[in-house]
């Protein structure tokens, strides 16, 4: 800027003319422009000239100044006139360095010079002429550029609309530096006018870029078509792409007049993309493997699409991002979820494919389809149970083959679904519900397999034996009849710890600590009332052994007894036997010590749970044979004959036939054989003689004979359903009775939604009804008189 200070004549005659000197002359000859002056780049003007860059003017005092004079300055009275011409020559000369600066060559004048020729029209009040004639001029030349641009074809419009605008932008800015003064002090101080930089902005965007040109249109479907391509596979040159879409920026309409389009584009390529892949789905049949890949390419496009909006690689504007993704999410997958669930899922679970599966879980996730994702999985969950319960072959193998189930579902769970909430509950659920489709079965076999791992045990460790039983818990925990689990479970318990054929009793009161947890004091109540029997038995027969009185009594043979309450423990059926003298005097001995401690209790020998070891006699040495109590009792038989025929053991035993056959098969055709049959043959029939096998040999002293399990007959199995049932009526009565106790009066639907609340077991409504009858027939209840749908307590 400039300033200047013209006095008036002082009393000494003397003036001032102070100026500041204008900024310092530009050159850019990057672009083949530049501006004219001396060999130093500094431009000249004419002294005594306006436009002069320097004119500092101060005539010297003609005589010295005495003290107390003062120096004073004072303004002209007349202004300068401006020389003829002036403003038509000075903006002249500007608009030839606007032209030369628009074609690209060298400007005759020194930009310094001409910032001051723009400076002087300002200060002379012609600004607003001279912003309005720039205008004009770049105006017509942005009009040219049209015309050479409509000329071109549209395999070159990219690159001529790089190029044009590239020029344009370099050249406002050349122009911008001569009229600079006119931009920082006029346009500035002027409301609603726009800088040169905008000015030209607008000019480009009306003239070029208005949505009414062709040019635009061909531009936006080039750009487009280039973006196809690169969608296609083929290379692209982004940096032709990025710098375009920033003229799109620029001019402030890459959202209106692109980024729409653009995004049509994008949904009607992603739209046919989708379909035809989706289609070639159905042609090769369905398949997790085609799903997977079909996912995998998803997620590819999504990174691809991310990428071209990002600032490093990209050249799409980050405000395109949101909207992008939401197409390309909407046309690849929100469209097709139940088609891709449907084709893939089944499979992907069935092969545990993690990767896929999580693929699938973070994608749908993105569109919104979890929930049609949780109810798929909770849908194959049930599907799968459902076949692994409901068939009877699958039985032998129905835990082992539901813990796998569950251990891999688990796994899914985990890394897959990344342990989401709604899919662990949607687990229980599905386990649950199919689970319990076939009633009192399950518990059965998860009791039964219990049993198993309690009584093998070998070869496991006890950390092994502890993961084995908390995964049966896990199924215990789906299963409504808990109560049919509990008699099972009971049963076989008695025999675990009667025949002493536990792994552990540390495991046997982990798994009845772990059973009280989840169930509560009062289903294991009686399961240890079994464990304490135990162990007072074992306090019973160390006072009976220090007793004198009673062993000596006993003579050489040894007595154990376990003393058990009959409330506590299974009910066993009775089995008539013809115990030898000796087996009979020991009971009697033990009832008289057992009497002496508590009269007036009654006791009842369960014969077939009773064992033996038989000190015996062979060719080559003696051996100590570990048997039950009926085959003790077949072979003591042998210490008066040696050859006995099968109606001859059965009138002598007096035991039933099916269990006499499955004492002697043991004895006389298993691996260990004491007895010879006649003839031999793997079963035994009544017409058999057997005969002691003097000749019979055993690596170890001590032989265990096991006697042959009989399989749990249908009639068995139904004799412990029917007692869980009998069991269960009795909680029902008690049910009703509680709930009409507090309530006096209720009706009858109500009463039903109570006791299913109630009630922790499954239970059809009719049978609820024959309850509710009964009690009405013992007087618990009656039914109300004006409505027989209601029922009153009695008290």
């Amino acid at each position: 800027m400039q300033s200047k200070v013209n006095s008036g004549p002082a009393r000494n005659g003397v003036y001032l003319d102070l100026t500041s000197l204008s900024p310092s002359a530009m050159e850019d000859s990057k672009y083949g422009c530049g501006f004219g002056g001396d060999a130093k780049g500094k431009g000249k003007a004419p002294a005594g000239r306006p436009d002069s860059p320097i004119a500092v003017t101060a005539p010297l005092a003609r005589g010295r100044r005495e003290p107390g004079q003062k120096l004073v300055i004072k303004s002209f009275k007349v202004k300068p006139k401006l020389p003829e011409n002036f403003v038509t020559d000075t903006w002249k000369k500007l608009e030839q360095a606007v032209h030369a600066v628009h074609e690209s060559r060298p400007v005759a004048d020194s930009l310094e010079e001409l910032y001051k020729a723009c400076e002087n029209l300002c200060h002379h009040k012609k600004a607003d002429e001279l912003y309005s004639k720039l205008r004009d001029v770049c105006d017509q030349h942005i009009q040219k550029e049209l015309g050479k641009i409509k000329s071109t074809h549209d395999i070159s419009i990219l690159k001529i609309v790089h190029e044009c605008w590239s020029n344009h932008c370099r050249q406002m800015i050349l122009i911008r530096s001569i009229f600079l003064y006119l931009d920082r002090t006029y346009v500035l101080q002027t409301s609603g006018l726009r800088s040169l930089w905008d000015m030209g902005l607008d000019l480009f965007r009306e003239r070029i870029m208005d949505d009414m040109q062709p040019v635009k249109l061909k531009t936006v479907k080039a750009l487009l078509d280039e973006i196809e391509r690169e969608r296609n596979g083929e290379q692209v040159e982004r940096e032709l792409l990025r710098s375009l879409l920033r003229m799109f920026l620029e001019l402030s309409i890459y959202f209106s007049g692109f980024d729409a389009a653009f995004r049509e584009r994008t949904e009607s390529y992603y739209r046919e993309e989708s379909d035809r892949r989706i289609n070639a789905l159905d042609n090769e049949g369905s398949g997790g493997g085609n799903v997977a890949r079909y996912l995998e390419h998803v997620e590819i496009r999504l990174q691809q699409e991310v990428e071209r909006c990002s600032a490093g690689l990209g050249y799409l504007d980050a405000g395109s991002k949101k909207g992008l993704v939401t197409v390309v999410e909407t046309q690849l997958l929100k469209r097709h979820v139940k088609t891709l669930l449907d084709k893939g899922l089944h499979e992907l679970m069935e092969d545990t494919r993690t990767t896929d599966l999580a693929r699938m879980y973070t994608l749908f996730n993105r569109v919104g389809a979890t929930e049609d994702l949780r109810k798929a999985f909770s849908q194959y969950i049930r599907k799968t149970g459902l076949t692994l319960v409901s068939s009877e072959a699958r039985d032998p193998t129905m835990v082992d083959d539901l813990l796998k189930f569950k251990t891999r579902v688990d796994h899914l769970w985990e890394k897959s679904f990344a342990k989401n909430e709604s899919f662990g509950n949607a687990l229980r659920e599905a386990f649950e519900f199919f689970i319990n489709q076939r009633q009192n079965k399950p518990a059965e076999l998860i009791a039964k397999y219990v049993d198993v791992k309690l009584r093998s045990g070998k070869g496991v460790t006890e950390e092994e034996l502890e993961v084995a039983l908390d995964q049966c818990l896990v199924l215990f925990r789906f299963i409504h009849g808990k109560d049919v689990f509990e008699a099972f479970y009971k049963k076989d318990l008695a025999k675990r710890l009667l025949l002493q054929r536990s792994t552990s009793v540390d495991a046997e009161k982990s798994m009845l600590s772990k059973l009280k947890t989840e169930c509560g004091p009062n289903f294991t109540s009686k399961l240890e009332g079994m464990f304490k029997d135990v162990e007072i038995s074992r306090d019973y027969m160390t006072s009976f052994r220090e007793s004198p009185r009673y062993t000596n009594q006993l003579g050489a043979i040894e007595l154990c007894v376990n003393v058990l309450t009959q409330g506590y423990w299974p009910t066993y059926p009775p089995i008539n036997v013809n115990l030898p003298d000796e087996l009979s005097h020991c009971q009697d001995v033990f009832k008289d010590f057992y009497m002496h401690k508590h009269s007036g209790r009654k006791l009842t020998w369960q014969n077939s749970l009773g064992t033996c070891i038989l000190k015996s006699n062979f060719n080559k040495g003696k051996k100590e044979l570990s048997v039950s109590l009926f085959q003790a009792i077949v072979l003591l038989l042998f210490n008066d004959e040696t050859h006995h025929t099968y109606t001859e053991i059965r009138e002598a035993t007096g035991l039933e036939d099916k269990e006499l056959e499955r004492t002697l098969q043991s004895l006389a055709c298993g691996k260990v054989r004491v007895l010879n049959k006649t003839p031999k043959s793997k079963d035994v029939s009544h017409s058999d003689s057997f005969e002691f096998n003097a000749s019979f040999e055993y690596a170890l002293y001590r032989v265990k004979i096991n006697q042959i399990q009989m399989k749990e007959t249908s009639e068995e199995q139904k004799d412990t359903e029917e007692r869980v049932f009998q069991d269960r009526q009795y909680q029902v009565d008690a049910a009703i009775v509680r709930i009409m106790k507090m309530r006096k009066t209720l009706s009858h639907s109500l009463l039903m939604t109570e006791l299913f609340d109630q009630l922790k077991f499954p239970i059809k409504a009719a049978d609820l009804k024959k309850r509710i009858e009964s009690l009405i027939d013992r007087d618990y209840l009656e039914r109300d008189a004006k409505d027989p749908t209601v029922y009153n307590y009695l008290a």
